[in-house]
Parts: structure tokens; C-alpha cells; sequence
């Protein structure tokens, strides 16, 4: 990785660390994303996309390392841990119980929290930059198509974000499957 790609990845995690709202891409689609502890942050992404704050958030991280103070691991089964290590890093988002303190701005009306390890080079160094997980939601309004370039995030959220991370994503590729860990039932394909 070039200086310059570094750098522009520190300058992500900087803007998410302050409180910022950034625009990057990730396997299929632009995302939004910030500091999941950051409850401010989080309800301007859900007033920017026009979502509603009872269905919850992703979060996308490097490592499982980055999640587990936010999911319960421990009350999965062997099998379905298994199952999880296999799926990532990749396109793959997991409904796991959340622990406790696990902030309902994250979870919404849920006792579950929607995870993945992502494999996008730029969404992965943005996670790495910043040494944990990060919030990441579609780059849309509600109910609209994502954005999949860096110009459609402009056009859509104008002056609303605080920075965007230009990059490509996959080409055809789809958004992640979401899968209940807990079932093993899938809920987007």
C-alpha cells in the first residue's frame, strides 16, 4: 500500500474518531459510515438515509477481534462458529445476540446485532486505520437504490458528510447475504 493510500485511510478514521460521517465502498455497494460508540454520529447517518432507528445498524469490521464487544461469540454453538470463521472476511453479515451494553442506537429494537469482517480492501483499511469496527449502512435514502461511486454519494447527501473515500466496488456484485446465527435461516439473499 502507497503512502498515499495510507494516508487517505487515516484520513477516514480521523473524520469517523471526530465524530464525522464518511461515504466509502464496500464489496457491492457505497456505504455510510462512523464511530459505532458515537450515538450523535450514528442518528445523523439514520436522519441522512431517512431510516428508521428501530431497525438498527450494521457494523463492519477487519477482524472478528474488531465485533466481539458488541456480540455474544461465547453462547454459539461450535458448529455455527465455524460457520461464521468460514464466511469471512466477505460479503456475509451475521444477526448475533448482542451483549448487554450494547447501545440500542447500534441494535435498534433488537436483541440481535447485524455483523460482518469485510474483505473490501478500502473498507478493511478504514476498520485497521481506525483499530475497530465501524457502523456501515447502505449509501441510500430509504427504500431508494445504494449508491455505487463516490459521485452518487455527492449527489445524493450533498453537503451532509464529512468525507468520502473514493474506490470501486465489486462490479454485479450484491448486497451482503444476512443470515440469523442463531437459526441459520437467511433473511436477505
Amino acid at each position: 500500500m502507497s503512502y498515499l493510500e495510507r494516508e487517505r485511510l487515516q484520513q477516514a478514521a480521523r473524520t469517523i474518531r471526530q465524530g464525522g460521517v464518511i461515504a466509502y465502498p464496500t464489496e457491492a455497494v457505497y456505504g455510510l459510515g462512523c464511530d459505532p460508540q458515537n450515538s450523535e454520529a450514528v442518528a445523523k447517518i439514520l436522519r441522512m438515509k431517512r431510516r428508521s432507528a428501530a431497525k438498527g445498524v450494521i457494523l463492519i469490521a477487519s477482524s472478528i477481534e474488531q465485533l466481539a464487544p458488541y456480540v455474544l461469540f461465547t453462547d454459539l454453538d461450535e458448529e455455527t462458529l465455524l460457520n461464521i470463521n468460514n464466511s469471512w472476511p466477505g460479503p456475509n453479515t451475521w444477526l448475533i445476540r448482542a451483549k448487554p451494553k450494547t447501545p440500542k442506537w447500534l441494535r435498534g429494537q433488537h436483541q440481535t446485532l447485524a455483523v460482518r469482517v469485510t474483505n473490501h480492501p478500502i473498507a478493511k483499511g478504514i476498520c485497521q486505520a481506525l483499530q475497530g469496527a465501524i457502523v456501515s449502512t447502505s449509501a441510500n435514502l430509504s427504500n431508494h437504490p445504494p449508491a455505487t461511486t463516490a459521485r452518487e454519494c455527492r449527489f445524493i447527501f450533498r453537503q451532509q458528510l464529512d468525507h468520502i473515500v473514493k474506490g470501486s466496488v465489486e462490479p454485479n456484485a450484491k448486497p451482503s447475504t444476512i443470515r440469523d446465527a442463531a437459526s441459520g435461516a437467511i433473511i436477505r439473499a
